[in-house]
């Protein structure tokens, strides 16, 4: 029998503010491991407290639900985490899409300088990765926690379908300089569906693929704090139609790793487009494909293996529900 000790509470507490006093209007606090399936419904604005970790079972949103995050760092920073085996079901449209925000996003008052206010979301699944063994603990979590492994041979794996899905203000720092990512995809498969999704304003990375195979189509990373999109641990996935806006203080438009172990793959970004000068740098081997619109100040180390074209077909219409649609960045 499965070990049922999500905590869900009625009602949304008050905390010191940042901004604006946190509101929100028939909402539920969510907090701890969803081990049996569950959906989140749009006429209910979720508020995570601490890390909500979806283990052995599946996790529906519908279109148009808001999930706002609490603050909080290291161990008490917020995040959501599909553990290995775990699904994630959320699948907006344009007209509704799916908003993860800080608790302090009342509407208008946050812009893309607000960033660091809780964590991100975490993917874990059992596709191949390049590390020193075929599993590895990702980033942020402590190593002996059993639901941050990802990694394993199982490249068709399935971890669910995130489409219009907005990723707001995330990023907070966990300790020793280690900040979570908008979306960490880390060994996730080419069975999960992902489509269609804004990270604004997070404070380290925006989108980082830590191995994996899983294909990304329509991304937009806007005012970022370290890198737009990272690539580790020879993913070997394909990004189509990305679009990359830096903030004042953003640093790598791509940031592109090769292999840490002995498996070798590569990967393949088609249809960039950049608003400004982007800094790109491959690293350690790195081996793949580029392909983007825009000027770029391009950095290669020895021994990568990056064929760079600037010749890109993007789309931006396929944008338009984005706060940077909204905002004037498109």
């Amino acid at each position: 029998m499965k070990k049922e000790i999500l905590v869900v509470a009625m009602g949304i507490a008050l905390l010191s503010c940042k901004k604006d006093e946190p509101q929100a209007v028939n909402g539920r606090v969510v907090t701890g491991i969803i081990s049996q399936d569950m959906v989140w419904y749009s006429d209910t604005v979720y508020e995570m407290a601490g890390k909500v970790v979806v283990q052995g079972a599946d996790l529906t949103i519908q279109p148009g639900t808001v999930i706002k995050a609490r603050d909080g760092q290291g161990s008490l920073a917020t995040a959501l985490i599909v553990s290995r085996g775990a699904r994630l079901y959320a699948e907006g449209t344009a007209e509704n899409p799916i908003v993860f925000t800080s608790i302090y996003d009342n509407g208008g008052n946050l812009d893309e300088t607000d960033q660091g206010l809780w964590g991100g979301i975490v993917i874990l699944g059992g596709a191949y990765i390049s590390a020193n063994d075929t599993t590895a603990s990702i980033e942020g979590i402590p190593a002996n926690e059993v639901y941050g492994s990802y990694g394993g041979t199982k490249n068709n794996g399935n971890s669910g379908v995130l489409r219009y899905v907005s990723i707001k203000h995330g990023g907070t720092l966990l300790g020793g300089g280690n900040e979570l990512n908008g979306l960490t995809l880390g060994g996730v498969g080419n069975g999960t569906v992902i489509e269609n999704i804004e990270v604004l304003g997070n404070l380290d990375d925006g989108i980082e693929c830590f191995g994996g195979c899983v294909d990304i189509t329509n991304a937009l990373v806007i005012a970022q704090g370290d890198d737009a999109y990272d690539i580790d641990q020879a993913y070997a996935g394909t990004i189509t139609n990305y679009v990359y806006i830096p903030g004042v203080d953003s640093d790598h438009g791509l940031e592109i790793d090769g292999p840490e172990g002995a498996y070798k793959d590569s990967f393949a970004m088609v249809g960039g487009y950049f608003t400004d000068t982007a800094e790109v740098h491959f690293r350690d081997f790195a081996e793949g494909s580029v392909n983007y619109s825009g000027f770029a100040n391009v950095e290669a180390d020895a021994g990568t293996n990056v064929v760079v074209d600037t010749t890109a077909q993007y789309d931006l219409s396929v944008f338009s529900w984005t706060s940077a649609f909204a905002s004037g960045k498109l």
